[in-house]
């Protein structure tokens, strides 16, 4: 089996086929899916598709890129749900950052402001973390250790291969790995790959975005957990259904379902 822990269901790319994209991804062997929480005028959808599909969870959280729109009332009203497994994706983003030297510094701010909320969150409901780090480590990794976040411990959405966030494994911090693993040029993470603690992996497409070899520029989908799980069976010498069954315990184990 396994569990694709980072899939954006709720995205109108999947609504005129979700049927057929999960009953394909279950052919794949794909057992259950957790949709994180990113944009708030999307969480009404992905608690909808929660609420249809036993296999699929979801995440109440606010991504940088929206944190305009962060309403704790509203994500406190979805975080007793019995199928809100996390809060996020939740984080910093520095990539997009644009205006004045004093512009960005305030965004940079704010962002920070908003990712500390949320871990508060995150500690205070029992719920882990699902965390989202652009060209943001130094600053990410301050904030998660100032709060205390392994208290609620979580995962690195999309590990971005930056190596002095391996010690938050030590915190109870989890590491996703998706399709960028299987790109020509993801040299840092395929060398990142094997110092990560083996129980300490998790498996997510990001869907529809970051779609693996060989079907880039197609949109993503969870059947293509498999591609990303075989990627890492060969870095780590292992077989691929090593990787399944050992990124599906450390799912269940972090989600606990």
């Amino acid at each position: 089996m396994i569990i694709d822990t980072h899939i954006h269901l709720d995205d109108r790319r999947y609504r005129d086929d979700l049927d057929t994209v999960l009953a394909r991804a279950a052919e794949q062997g794909v057992s259950h899916y957790i949709i994180p929480g990113a944009d708030p005028k999307t969480l009404g959808r992905a608690v909808a598709i929660a609420e249809q599909y036993d296999a699929v969870y979801f995440a109440v959280g606010v991504h940088p890129y929206d944190m305009e729109a962060y309403d704790e009332a509203e994500l406190i009203s979805y975080i007793r749900h019995p199928k809100c497994v996390a809060v996020g994706e939740c984080g910093l983003d520095y990539y997009r950052l644009e205006g004045s030297p004093e512009e960005r510094e305030l965004e940079k701010v704010r962002q920070q402001e908003i990712f500390r909320l949320q871990i508060t969150l995150a500690k205070e409901y029992s719920k882990p973390l699902i965390v989202h780090i652009r060209d943001a480590s130094s600053d990410s990794k301050i904030i998660l250790e100032q709060e205390g976040a392994g208290n609620a411990g979580g995962v690195l959405h999309c590990y971005n291969a930056d190596e002095q966030l391996l010690s938050l494994a030590d915190q109870g911090f989890y590491f996703g790995i998706g399709g960028v693993v299987t790109f020509k040029n993801a040299r840092k993470l395929v060398q990142a790959l094997p110092k990560i603690p083996i129980h300490h992996l998790l498996i997510e497409t990001d869907g529809p975005y970051l779609t693996p070899h060989p079907h880039r520029g197609e949109r993503n989908e969870p059947a293509y957990t498999t591609l990303i799980a075989q990627k890492m069976a060969e870095l780590l010498s292992c077989s691929r259904a090593d990787i399944e069954r050992l990124t599906t315990k450390n799912a269940r184990k972090l989600f606990k379902i």
